[in-house]
Parts: C-alpha cells; sequence; structure tokens
C-alpha cells in the first residue's frame, strides 16, 4: 500500500507530463489526487500549478471590477446567498441608476482593469432588468469608456442571450456553484441542469463563458473533485474561485471558513483541471487566505481577480491588489490586448 507522500509523487509526476507538457487537464480522479496532497507536498503543488499557468496562460493578470445594478429580494433559496428574499438577511432590494452604474465603470477602467461586471439578483431577467442594462451600456460607452462589458442576470432564454449580444457583452457569468451531486444541498428553487442549459446557450451564441463555484458548502473533497470535472467539461474561458463567506441570516451563517491549506490545494487542483482558463479570485479570499495566502493562490494558479468591493461584502482597495501585484512582477493584462 502507497504512503500519502507516495502518492502525492505520483500526483505531481503525473501532472508534470500530462498537464504542463501536453496542456492535457486532470481526470477527477487525478484532480482527487492533488487534492489529498499531504501539507508537507503542498509548496510542490503550488509551484506545478503556478508552472501551469505560467506556461499556458502567460504572466499577465486579468483584472476586473463588479457592480450590482439590482441588489437582494431575489426569489430563489441559494443557502449561500444574502440576497435572497426568503432568508432574514440585513440586504435590502435596491436598483443602481444609470449615472452610478457610468460612475462605477469609470473607477474600474481607472484601476487599469480590463472588464466590468454588471451583476443583478435575479433568477433570470425580465424587460425592465434588461431594459436597464441597455440603457446601462449604451452610457458607459457615451461616457467615452472602452472597457469590456460582462454580466452575470441568472438564467436566460435564448431570446435574452441573442439580445445581450446585440448589446455587445461580451462575457456572461453564471455559476455552477457546486458539483452537481451536492447542488441540490445548496438550492432548491431551480436545477443544476437549468444553469448547465444556459451556459450552453452563451458558448453557441459566442459570448466568453465565465463560470465556477464557492467552495466550502459543506461538500466533500471527493465533490470538489466532481465540481473541477465538471467545469473543465464546460471548458469555460473563465472559472471564478469564490470561497464561502458566511452571510448572517443565510443557512450557512454559522458554517466554518475553509482551512487555508485547502483552499490552497484546491486553487492548484482547479488549475491542473484546467490548464488554459482564466481562474479569477474571486469572493472570500480576503477571508479565507489573507494577505500572506492571497499571494500563494497568486504564485499557486490563480491568473485573475476581482478589485474592490464584491456584491454585498467589502474587498480590498484595488490600489492594494495591483501594488501586490507589481510586488509579484505579474502585469495586468492590457485592454488594448483584450478586445
Amino acid at each position: 500500500m502507497t504512503s500519502a507522500p507516495e502518492r502525492a509523487t505520483d500526483v505531481l509526476t503525473t501532472a508534470r507530463e500530462q498537464v504542463l507538457e501536453r496542456g492535457e487537464g486532470l481526470s477527477e480522479a487525478q484532480v482527487l489526487e492533488a487534492l489529498r496532497v499531504p501539507d508537507e507536498r503542498l509548496p510542490d503543488l503550488l509551484a506545478l500549478a503556478h508552472e501551469v499557468r505560467m506556461r499556458w496562460c502567460g504572466p499577465e493578470v486579468e483584472v476586473e471590477g463588479i457592480i450590482s445594478l439590482k441588489t437582494g429580494g431575489c426569489p430563489e433559496d441559494c443557502h449561500f446567498c444574502s440576497q435572497s428574499g426568503r432568508f432574514p438577511t440585513p440586504v435590502r432590494s435596491a436598483w443602481l441608476d444609470i449615472p452610478g452604474l457610468v460612475k462605477a465603470a469609470r473607477q474600474t477602467k481607472e484601476t487599469g482593469a480590463t472588464e466590468f461586471c454588471i451583476v443583478a439578483a435575479v433568477r433570470g431577467p425580465d424587460k425592465r432588468l434588461l431594459s436597464q442594462v441597455r440603457e446601462g451600456i449604451k452610457a458607459i460607452r457615451e461616457d467615452g469608456n472602452d472597457i469590456q462589458i460582462a454580466c452575470s442576470l441568472g438564467m436566460l432564454t435564448q431570446e435574452q442571450v441573442d439580445e445581450l449580444v446585440e448589446m455587445g457583452v461580451h462575457r456572461y457569468n453564471h455559476n455552477l456553484e457546486t458539483a452537481r451531486s451536492h447542488f441540490p444541498e445548496v438550492v432548491t428553487t431551480h436545477t443544476w441542469e437549468e444553469r448547465w442549459e444556459t451556459l450552453l446557450m452563451i458558448r453557441e451564441a459566442g459570448m466568453e463563458v465565465c463560470c465556477g463555484g464557492i467552495i466550502g458548502m459543506g461538500e466533500t473533497v471527493e465533490q470538489r473533485a466532481e465540481f473541477a470535472a465538471q467545469l473543465a467539461e464546460l471548458g469555460p474561458d473563465e472559472c471564478t474561485m469564490n470561497f464561502l463567506i458566511p452571510q448572517p441570516g443565510t443557512p450557512y451563517e454559522h458554517y466554518e471558513v475553509v482551512e487555508g491549506k485547502d483552499a490552497l490545494r484546491t486553487v492548484a487542483a482547479f488549475r491542473l483541471a484546467m490548464p488554459r482558463a482564466l481562474l479569477r479570485f474571486s469572493g472570500g479570499r480576503e477571508l479565507t487566505f489573507g494577505d500572506f495566502g492571497t499571494k500563494q493562490g497568486m504564485l499557486g494558479g490563480i491568473n485573475a481577480i476581482i478589485v474592490g468591493n464584491y456584491l454585498t461584502n467589502l474587498g480590498r482597495p484595488a490600489e492594494v491588489d495591483l501594488e501586490m501585484l507589481t510586488e509579484l512582477k505579474m502585469p495586468v493584462k492590457a485592454l488594448s490586448d483584450s478586445l
């Protein structure tokens, strides 16, 4: 029977040849082995994930800002979300006006970000919301801002997908959130398959696909490996790496924060499953990693970050993250290179 260090050596050796040299992501079983790498081999796992990132993605980091156009009052029961109208959270329903949206886009562009994501807490967009998105994009362009526009507006119909393409939306975010086998424990008001169908329509329409999820919602390590494999099957252009923030009033308010080492293993394993994707540090990194762990993650496979605040949680000031990237000698992806 092989020991844990021996198994770690096996998966790292395999990943070096399979992922680093050939660009082929790890399988579900192989991801599981990576997620079980013992603490003493974690630096080796992170170093390999960084090599993979540099080989298949390069040194640049894509910086993005996000803004909530419609906050709170969502009819869905996503157990992690403070914007659900079904839970007694402090978040109340609110809409952002168009001048506010334009200002946020301008401030995001000034940080050096190339991507600005308009988010709404909804099951899916109605005519009012799509009209505001259209008006907002038009106003951002009239402001002379050429930043790329992404949206995250929930599940879509084909007609809505086509409308967003016509508006010039560059990328659409719709997270699967967790492994298919665990999803019914997290959300009961819609299915994993409904989300998957939206993602397929987005890709077919020519928009870039942004899809990831949240780690730390009671899933097993086996389900984390399952999730990585399902994301790899989808092949998103961008994968968001969120870590649970236990939100007051939600069913997960008393869940423990993911341990830093487990979070780093997950980052590295997801990189080895998806060698060519943008892997973006998103919500929860400040709470899960702190400054030191964030730098380890940037050197363990991450090549994109959200700067500034999140939807209902404060993030780090953009200048702090940009200083970190300078310290790590990681250039920010230029807008001209993104278009």
